[in-house]
């Protein structure tokens, strides 16, 4: 769910941009987060050809998205359409509702995004998702995995990997652990960058958090 959230922001934050030149004076934008929403941030600056800083409090990667252990749901996969599974937004939107979601507008984000979420995470990191699940509160199987015991794990440490990969032979990515995040920089009710403290000294990022 966080993936999909957290992705179409990233989406809408892309470095380098005409409208975000004007608006921070960065060419870099700040993920707070190490778990599966930041590391799918993270890699989307990275694919629109933006320099992204990862901060997380841990001193490694990943949060409770490794803990996962039944898939993560998408609707009108690819994967879905080859197995010939009957599956729409709508459908996943009216599930979601129906299972007591309090925000319809974050609801058709997420659900309206997840399909193509998916597809994502199975063509850019080589993810194996073709195990497809009916869970509870679902009309139809849309629970997406692979063969592993833990799928959040899975899928979670493949896009760490990319950002550490890409933070090894260029500087387009930095990954800062240990870290904790304690304010956020704001100019005239915009947020601009993000102050953190690592090993009891304070330090800033400038650019979209």
């Amino acid at each position: 769910v966080f993936l999909k959230r957290f992705k179409f922001y990233c989406e809408r934050i892309v470095i380098g941009s005409a409208a975000m030149a004007t608006v921070f004076p960065s060419d870099q934008a700040i993920v707070v987060g190490g778990g599966l929403a930041g590391v799918s941030a993270a890699n989307t600056v990275l694919e629109n050809g933006g320099r992204t800083v990862l901060v997380d409090k841990s001193s490694f990667c990943g949060g409770n998205s490794t803990k996962a252990t039944s898939g993560i749901n998408g609707a009108a996969t690819k994967t879905q359409k080859t197995r010939g599974i009957d599956d729409s937004v709508d459908l996943f939107t009216s599930d979601t509702l129906k299972g007591g979601a309090k925000k319809p507008e974050v609801v058709k984000i997420l659900c309206g995004n997840s399909g193509a979420d998916v597809d994502w995470l199975v063509d850019k990191f080589n993810l194996d998702l073709s195990l497809v699940a009916r869970l509870g509160g679902h009309s139809a199987p849309r629970t997406h995995r692979g063969k592993e015991r833990f799928p959040g794990m899975t899928i979670t440490y493949a896009l760490i990997q990319m950002v550490e990969k890409i933070a090894e032979k260029t500087d387009k990515a930095r990954i800062i652990t240990k870290a904790r995040a304690t304010t956020l920089l704001m100019n005239d009710g915009t947020c601009i960058g993000l102050v953190y403290e690592d090993g009891g000294v304070q330090f800033q990022e400038h650019g979209p958090v």
